[in-house]
């Protein structure tokens, strides 16, 4: 029986997990007052063929928030970023990659919370996985809504919130707005006002409104 490596109770720690390509590089957070039960907001990042990382601001950004919030977080590199293997799979192996770090996080971490998060081309991965997996709840940042197939995921089995900049610059807020509003079961939405697609000048105003937006779930 393979040894379950077990989920870091440091602040942070750094892990290279098996993944369905190879290694899977990944970073936890430990809050310093856990929620009961536990929970684990996974965190995906940006397009991994421009320049998106575990370490892109607004995935900073979204894990201090869940931090402050008692969750615990994952972030993770894609396959081919980092020091994750294999290669870009246009979304699919990543979503392989996602799900096999969720597959983790049931056999360390059993009867754990889980949150799905997403930034751009992550929020799309998160978005398909949260039709899979039972999630607590969806997090949207800027959804590429018309770069990927993300119109035909909803409706969701969790609660879902999207927050968009109105002045993005890679995805159309007006496209965003308007597609949204005009779903049978929209999401709560957080327009973030001045804001362009990796949000200069707004990561508090992000982190703060959308701490502001869960906490009253």
């Amino acid at each position: 029986m393979t040894n379950i490596i077990p989920f870091p109770s440091d602040r942070q720690a750094k892990l290279l997990l098996p993944g369905p390509a190879g290694q899977l590089e990944v970073m936890t957070t430990f809050p310093e007052t856990p929620r009961t039960p536990l929970t684990i907001a996974v965190i995906c990042h940006p397009h991994p063929l421009l320049g998106g990382t575990l370490h892109n601001k607004v995935i900073y950004t979204l894990a201090r928030c869940f931090n402050s919030m008692g969750l615990a977080t994952v972030r993770f590199n894609f396959r081919g970023v980092g020091q994750s293997q294999g290669e870009y799979d246009k979304g699919h192996g990543e979503s392989d990659d996602l799900l096999a770090l969720l597959a983790w996080l049931k056999k360390s971490c059993p009867g754990s919370h889980i949150w799905l998060a997403g930034f751009s081309f992550g929020a799309y991965i998160a978005a398909r996985v949260a039709k899979i997996w039972p999630v607590k709840q969806l997090i949207c940042v800027a959804p590429p809504i018309e770069n990927f197939p993300f119109k035909e995921l909803p409706p969701f089995p969790c609660p879902w919130l999207v927050v968009q900049g109105d002045e993005d610059e890679v995805v159309s807020p007006t496209a965003v707005f308007s597609w949204l509003n005009s779903l049978a079961q929209p999401p709560e939405i957080i327009k973030i006002q001045g804001a362009s697609h990796f949000f200069h000048g707004k990561l508090i105003e992000l982190r703060d409104s959308l701490s502001i937006a869960l906490n009253k779930n």
